[in-house]
């Protein structure tokens, strides 16, 4: 296990994690979602400006190739390689280099990662998110949640190395990424989910 290796998986997965579904589907529509709604290439507003079933594609594209990025890490150097490039994936998805660092804010690729590698942890956080998104519709709080969920998660039952602080990294990108999200939560302007689709 080599630095070279894990810097090939690094480069790979952020190139592949820079592939914005997004921003290729709303393309094919002849618009860019950075322009519009939340100005983030996510699923949450493409689904907001497109439509539900653009959002459905745009999570499928993204969780696939948080997959790929991550079973290409671990086909280099298993485990600690599948961590390596889900971070590098995230990365590639919020700061994609093919379209001027401005993406999404990385936590379909994120609840991907968690899921594939570590099941039972990622479908427990998955569900307390999905629970706290039915109940309030606000898709930034569930997805913190299942960031701050997956990491105690991973912590209690698989030890901070080299799971607990894996899922520190994501937290922290995640939080980074949320941080206006989070201000309008905490003063009430948080706009809440709705798949209505926006007229340009």
């Amino acid at each position: 296990m080599s630095i070279s290796q894990y810097l090939v998986i690094a480069l790979f997965a952020y190139l592949i994690g820079s592939i914005s579904s997004g921003i290729i589907i709303s393309s094919f529509k002849g618009r860019d979602v950075r322009n519009e709604g939340s100005k983030s290439a996510g699923a949450t507003n493409v689904t907001r400006v497109l439509g539900l079933s653009y959002g459905m594609l745009t999570f499928l594209g993204d969780f696939v190739k948080a997959g790929l990025a991550l079973l290409i890490g671990w086909l280099f150097v298993k485990t600690p390689g599948a961590m390596v490039a889900s971070v590098f994936c995230v990365i590639g998805h919020n700061w994609p280099v093919y379209y001027h660092f401005k993406g999404g804010k990385g936590i379909v690729c994120s609840v991907a990662v968690v899921i594939l590698l570590c099941p039972p942890e990622g479908l427990i956080a998955g569900a307390a998110a999905l629970l706290i998104i039915w109940l309030t519709r606000f898709v930034s709080l569930g997805s913190l949640l299942f960031l701050v969920v997956s990491t105690m998660t991973l912590f209690i039952f698989r030890g901070p190395y080299p799971y607990g602080w894996w899922a520190v990294i994501l937290l922290i990108m995640g939080v980074f990424q949320h941080r206006s999200n989070i201000a309008r939560l905490m003063n009430g302007t948080e706009n809440k989910f709705s798949p209505k689709r926006n007229t340009p």
